[in-house]
């Protein structure tokens, strides 16, 4: 048995030279991450890397979105507050899911149709390419749940897009399209939504009949860019875990579920 066969919310497709297509497959929940899928990602680089018959993955969406990020209901509504093993659990699972995407030895590609919010953006930005729609939607996603911007932005966006540009969107929570995502350089190539695979798939050929050791040791140097700002993505991550549990993202949880516009705790009254 392979081991694709241990995942449940990914799909494996083998292509020439050695790409492989990774799909998130949740399209009913435009591919929204729940426990187990947030499992698999931290994880599947790991099998990828060390397939000798991979040279080179492509990460997609199954449907219409890329990835909604963190689907609702499955976090945020717990009344009681969680143990430190709870934590400590989801700081990991966290970290990893940037950190396995960086450090696989093999080039990932992301082909980002629709959406992509929160995990959604995490892992689209830790890819080594990404490219994007000129319309679809993009949203670190955080801050309209009450949270810290920590699961890759702070790490990420300083390093792609001036840091003016980076606090700007991460304060302001606002959308970006594909075409204004690649102006700023969060994103490596715009395309029409309709060409976004097809691109994806022609980048990875061409890395994939490139010299393999030549590519995978330059990926893990361009890395160390990346790799030495760990302690601020640290630090986000961390701060993360006390808004996750804070009043704030529980209300924006319940208020979002209920299908309701959060109301935020901790937003001061209007006074005249």
């Amino acid at each position: 048995m392979s081991w694709q066969a241990g995942y449940e919310h990914l799909v494996f497709e083998r292509r020439e030279h050695g790409v492989m297509v990774v799909t998130l497959n949740r399209p009913e929940t435009r591919n929204a991450v729940n426990a187990r899928l947030h499992r698999e990602l931290g994880q599947v680089w790991r099998d990828v890397g060390e397939d000798p018959s991979v040279s080179v993955a492509v990460l997609t969406g199954a449907g219409e979105a890329f990835c909604s990020g963190g689907e609702i209901g499955t976090f945020g509504l717990e009344e009681e507050l969680p143990d430190s093993a709870d934590i400590d659990e989801s700081m990991h699972e966290i970290t990893s899911l940037v950190y396995e995407m960086i450090n696989c030895r093999k080039p990932i590609v992301a082909a980002v149709n629709g959406l992509a919010i929160a995990s959604g953006m995490a892992i689209a930005l830790s890819a080594d390419i990404t490219v994007a729609g000129e319309n679809v939607k993009l949203n670190d996603g955080h801050l309209r749940g009450g949270m810290v911007a920590g699961d890759h932005a702070v790490l990420l966006w300083p390093l792609f897009m001036s840091l003016a540009k980076a606090r700007y969107y991460l304060l302001t929570g606002e959308t970006l399209t594909g075409r204004e995502a690649e102006r700023l350089g969060l994103v490596s190539v715009c395309v029409p939504d309709d060409q976004v695979l097809d691109r994806a798939l022609a980048t990875a050929q061409r890395i994939a009949t490139s010299a393999q050791y030549a590519v995978r040791w330059t990926k893990r140097a361009l890395n160390g860019w990346v790799r030495q700002q760990a302690p601020l993505f640290e630090q986000s991550v961390a701060l993360e875990m006390l808004t996750t549990y804070g009043s704030d993202m529980r209300g924006a949880m319940k208020a979002i579920h209920a299908g309701r516009k959060p109301q935020f705790p901790t937003v001061l009254p209007y006074r005249d």
